[in-house]
C-alpha cells in the first residue's frame, strides 16, 4: 500500500495566506494589517514519524503495523518531497504568486512487497521476494486558488524502473489531489490515484510459478501487465500551534481505500489467499522548523 498522499500534508500548507476576514473587519481608515509570516515560503525542514495499519502485502487480507518516517524540506526553491520508502525532488521552483506551477525531478523508492511481515503461511511458503530499488522521474502541474484563495489541485505522475533486478520492470502512477484548509490549523487533502505495471512487474508479484505452486499448494498462474490498483485517500492535518504557517508540531491522520484490478485481483495471492478490497489507516506527528 501506498501512503504517498501523506507526503503532501505539510507541502500543501504553503497555500495558506492571511485570513480575508482580518482585512474585511478593519476600518477603511485603519492601516493594513501586517503580513503574517509563513514558514513554508522560505527554507525549511519537516521531520516526522507515524504508524500505519496496512495489508501485509499487496492483495493481502491480513494487516500489520508498519512505521512511516517523514522527511521533507525546501532550499532555495528546490523541494524534497517524501514517498513511501523514498523521496522525490522538485527542481523547478514556482514563482511566489503563480497561478500554475510545474513539478519535475527525480524520484526514488525502495519496495518491500512480499519480503517482510507476511502473515499468511501459504503465501510465505511460496517464498519471499527480493527488495526492489525503483528510480525514475516525477512530473506534473499544480493549479492554485481554484475555489478559494488557499486551495490547490495537483496532477502528477511518477514513472519508475527497478534497477536492483527484483522485477526489473517499469510502473507509472498518476494521481490527482485536491488540497484545502478548513481553518488556519486544519488542512484536508483528497486524492485519487492508480497504478499501471508492465509484464515484468506482473510476472514477479502476481504469477504463481510451478515451483511456488509446489511449495504453497496454490494453482499455477501466469500474470500480465496492466492497471493493477486504483485508490482514494483522505488525509487531515492539525497544527498544534493553531496555525500551519507557524511551523512547529503537527498531527496527521490518513485513511486509504484501494481496489486491486485485473491480474492484481485475479492472482491466487489475492483471489484465494487475500482480498481485492484493501484498507489502510495511519497517524503520526511531524515537526517543521
Amino acid at each position: 500500500m501506498s501512503f504517498r498522499p501523506t507526503a503532501k500534508l505539510l507541502a500543501a500548507a504553503v497555500a495558506f495566506t492571511a485570513v480575508p476576514a482580518i482585512a474585511q473587519e478593519a476600518a477603511p481608515s485603519s492601516p493594513p494589517p501586517p503580513v503574517e509570516e509563513n514558514i513554508f515560503d522560505g527554507n525549511h525542514v519537516t521531520l516526522g514519524v507515524g504508524a500505519g495499519y496496512v495489508p501485509s502485502y499487496r492483495g493481502s487480507d491480513d494487516y500489520v503495523i508498519s512505521p512511516v518516517p517523514l522527511v521533507r524540506g525546501k532550499y532555495e526553491g528546490i523541494e524534497l518531497n517524501p514517498r513511501l520508502g523514498g523521496v522525490a525532488i522538485d527542481v523547478i521552483p514556482d514563482p511566489k504568486d503563480a497561478k500554475v506551477g510545474i513539478t519535475l525531478g527525480p524520484v526514488g523508492t525502495i519496495a518491500f512487497n512480499r519480503k517482510n511481515q507476511i502473515k499468511d503461511e501459504v503465501v510465505k511458503a511460496a517464498g519471499k521476494l527480493d527488495t526492489a530499488v525503483e528510480v525514475g522521474v516525477s512530473g506534473g502541474i499544480t493549479v492554485y486558488r481554484l475555489l478559494n484563495p488557499y486551495d490547490s489541485l495537483n496532477i502528477t505522475t511518477d514513472v519508475k524502473w527497478d534497477v536492483a533486478g527484483a522485477y526489473s520492470g517499469m510502473t507509472y502512477s498518476p494521481m490527482v489531489s485536491y488540497t484545502t484548509p478548513l481553518s488556519k490549523a486544519i488542512l484536508t487533502i483528497l486524492s485519487v490515484s492508480a497504478r499501471h505495471v508492465d509484464d515484468d512487474y506482473a510476472r514477479y508479484y502476481y504469477s504463481v510459478t510451478p515451483g511456488q505452486s509446489a511449495r504453497s499448494g496454490l494453482p499455477v498462474y501466469n500474470a500480465e501487465g496492466g492497471w493493477d490498483t486504483a485508490s482514494v485517500t483522505l488525509l487531515t492535518g492539525y497544527s498544534l500551534a493553531g496555525d500551519m504557517r507557524k511551523g512547529g508540531w503537527a498531527l496527521f491522520g490518513v485513511a486509504n481505500y484501494s481496489k486491486m484490478l485485473n491480474d492484481g485481483k485475479d492472482t491466487p495471492f489475492t483471489s484465494i489467499r487475500g482480498d481485492a478490497d484493501q484498507w489502510a489507516f495511519g497517524a503520526g506527528i511531524a515537526y517543521t522548523f
